[in-house]
């Protein structure tokens, strides 16, 4: 059994004083009230916390070892008070926040400044890796957050909408030169780059109204992440479907031309992704509310 604060605020003034009724006055309490707080204080902890003759009270050697933990405690106490009527200011805390690797360097980098400052006492550490990496060390625990376009199912992880994400298929003019891309059939003398055979990007252009499972490339190219595949097609070396707002800057300065622009490919949300039962979950909604502020890029 804990002892009580009020037992060890009455410990406190008696070490403080030496003196039982002068104690007594400090907490409101009578001198026998006080005297049977120490006593029970004392029956819980097995000890005797002070010598008391006629003429002189004084520390035990258990009570001097218990001063400085109970003046800990009650200091304690009163900080849960302060902090509770958000007197202390934010409590200091540590976020890891998993990212892919583009979206992480081109967006949330950027944003760590602005994420400070509206989020005192937060200190963000951010961790790169795909998005079922993301799920799997978010429901592990290994991270406390996550931003990521994957869709996902498991009723442990909750999500916040922070920004649509649309896509493009796009080839480098010095390719298209070469070889044109305007028909479906062209298709077929062309590499097509993505993540990995599963076509995790290419499946926006296939799966959205007018796109096809027929359309037939002459090569698959996987090159694991968006920015390697992006690197790829800007040298022409194929062509990918690619996140529009990693690309525009592409487009605008004519390194990428949008091909088969017939079909509008499906698009997807970047959430912060967080779990359920997380005592943060109000931080974590705070923090997406400021990510959604920025522009992607």
């Amino acid at each position: 059994m804990l002892p009580d604060l009020e037992s060890l605020r009455c410990f406190v003034e008696a070490a403080r004083t030496l003196n039982f009724r002068s104690a007594s006055r400090v907490v409101g309490l009578t001198p026998a009230a006080l005297g049977q707080r120490i006593k029970q204080l004392e029956q819980q902890m097995e000890v005797t916390l002070f010598f008391r003759t006629t003429r002189k009270v004084e520390l035990t050697e258990a009570g001097l070892a218990l001063l400085p933990a109970a003046h800990a405690a009650l200091k304690s106490a009163a900080d849960c008070v302060h902090a509770a009527r958000s007197e202390l200011g934010p409590a200091p805390q540590d976020v890891v926040l998993g990212t892919r690797h583009e979206l992480g360097l081109s967006w949330i980098v950027p944003m760590l400044p602005l994420l400070a400052e509206r989020h005192p006492g937060v200190t963000f550490n951010l961790y790169f890796s795909s998005g079922q990496d993301l799920e799997l060390r978010l429901s592990g625990r290994a991270i406390d957050c996550a931003v990521s376009s994957r869709r996902v199912v498991d009723p442990e992880i909750d999500g916040v909408r922070l920004h649509r994400e649309d896509y493009a298929l796009v080839g480098a003019p010095s390719l298209l030169e070469r070889l044109p891309l305007h028909s479906r059939a062209d298709a077929a003398e062309h590499v097509l780059v993505d993540i990995d055979r599963a076509l995790p990007l290419f499946g926006y252009w296939r799966d959205a109204p007018g796109g096809t499972d027929s359309l037939q490339f002459r090569q698959l190219r996987q090159m694991g992440t968006i920015q390697a595949i992006r690197a790829v097609v800007l040298e022409g070396e194929g062509v990918a479907v690619l996140p529009a707002y990693l690309i525009e800057p592409d487009l605008r300065a004519g390194r990428l031309e949008v091909l088969l622009g017939d079909v509008e490919p499906l698009h997807d949300w970047f959430r912060l992704l967080f779990r359920t039962a997380d005592a943060r979950a109000p931080l974590f909604r705070s923090i997406a509310d400021t990510m959604a502020t920025q522009r992607l890029r």
